[in-house]
C-alpha cells in the first residue's frame, strides 16, 4: 500500500513539473512572437533629418515630428536651450590628412569631441583612432559601409553596427554606444533597433554643406555661419574631411568660448 503511494505521489509530482515547464515554454513562444510583432509593426518609412537654420543663435527647427520619433527611440539632437553648451562632433567616412591638424586644435584647446567613424577610416588609420581614445574623445559607429539604414532589413542593420562594435572591442579595448545613421537618414523601426543593440543615436542641430572636397566654402563666410548659428544645447556636426573645417576650427573655437559658449562632451549632454 505504502509503495503503491508513494508511486502515486512521484507520479503527480512528474506530471506538475512537465505541466510547469510546458507553461513556460508557451509563456516564452509567446513573449518571442509579441516582441516579434512589435517589431515588425514600427513604420520603416525613410526619415531624412534637416534643419532650419537661425541666425540670432536661437535653437532651430529640427522638425517636431522628426524629434519626437527620435527621441522616443533613445536619441537626442539639441541639449538645453538654457545652457550655453556646445557638444563638437564630426563624422569621417575616410582620411583625408586633416584629422591630425584638427586633433593638435582640439588639444591646444581643451575641447573633448565625438568622431564617428566607418569601417573604412578605423582599419586603415588606427594610429590616429587610437591617439582619439587616448585624448579623451569618444568614438561612435558610423556603420561598417555607411549605408542608410532604413535601405537594410533588421538583420543587416545588426550587422552593419555590431560588427563596427567589435572590431573597435577587438583593437583598441573600447566599448562605443553612441552611433550616427549613415546620410542623417532612419526610420522608427531603425530606431528602434539600434537602440535594442544599446546605442544612443546622435543627430545634430547644425551642420553645413562641407563635405564636397572639390567645392570648399570660403574660410571667411563659413566661419561667420559657423558662429552666427551657435545656439544653447548645440550638437555640431563637422566633416573631417573638409579643409575649410580645419582652418576656420581653432578660430571658432575661440570665438564661442569668446561668447560665453563651453565645449562638453557627449558623455555630459543635458536635456
Amino acid at each position: 500500500m505504502r509503495l503503491k503511494m508513494k508511486k502515486i505521489k512521484i507520479g503527480t509530482i512528474f506530471l506538475l513539473v512537465i505541466g510547469i515547464f510546458s507553461l513556460s515554454v508557451i509563456s516564452m513562444q509567446k513573449d518571442k512572437n509579441t516582441i516579434s510583432t512589435s517589431s515588425e509593426q514600427l513604420s520603416n518609412k525613410k526619415i531624412g533629418w534637416g534643419i532650419k537654420r537661425n541666425d540670432n543663435h536661437d535653437q532651430p527647427d529640427v522638425g517636431a515630428d522628426r524629434k519626437k520619433v527620435l527621441e522616443a527611440n533613445n536619441g537626442i539632437c539639441l541639449g538645453n536651450k538654457d545652457k550655453k553648451y556646445i557638444y563638437l562632433t564630426f563624422d569621417e567616412g575616410y582620411e583625408a590628412g586633416y584629422t591630425p591638424k584638427i586633433l593638435e586644435t582640439l588639444k591646444a584647446n581643451d575641447v573633448k569631441a565625438t568622431f564617428f567613424l566607418t569601417a573604412h577610416f578605423i582599419n586603415t588609420q588606427e594610429g590616429l583612432v587610437k591617439q582619439m581614445i587616448e585624448e579623451g574623445h569618444i568614438i561612435g559607429n558610423h556603420t561598417v559601409n555607411h549605408k542608410s539604414m532604413p535601405d537594410l532589413n533588421e538583420e543587416q542593420i545588426n550587422s552593419e553596427v555590431m560588427k563596427l562594435h567589435q572590431t573597435i572591442q577587438e583593437k583598441f579595448g573600447y566599448e562605443m554606444k553612441y552611433i550616427r545613421p549613415p546620410k542623417g537618414e532612419f526610420s522608427e523601426k531603425t530606431l528602434s533597433v539600434t537602440s535594442s543593440l544599446g546605442y544612443k543615436t546622435v543627430m545634430w542641430s547644425f551642420a553645413y554643406e562641407d563635405w564636397n572636397e572639390d567645392k570648399q566654402p570660403d574660410e571667411e563666410k563659413s566661419k561667420k555661419k559657423i558662429l552666427d548659428n551657435l545656439h544653447n544645447g548645440e550638437i555640431m556636426l563637422l566633416h573631417g574631411n573638409s579643409k575649410t573645417n580645419t582652418n576656420v576650427l581653432d578660430s571658432v573655437i575661440k570665438e564661442a568660448k569668446n561668447m560665453g559658449y563651453e565645449f562638453k562632451s557627449l558623455d555630459e549632454f543635458e536635456k
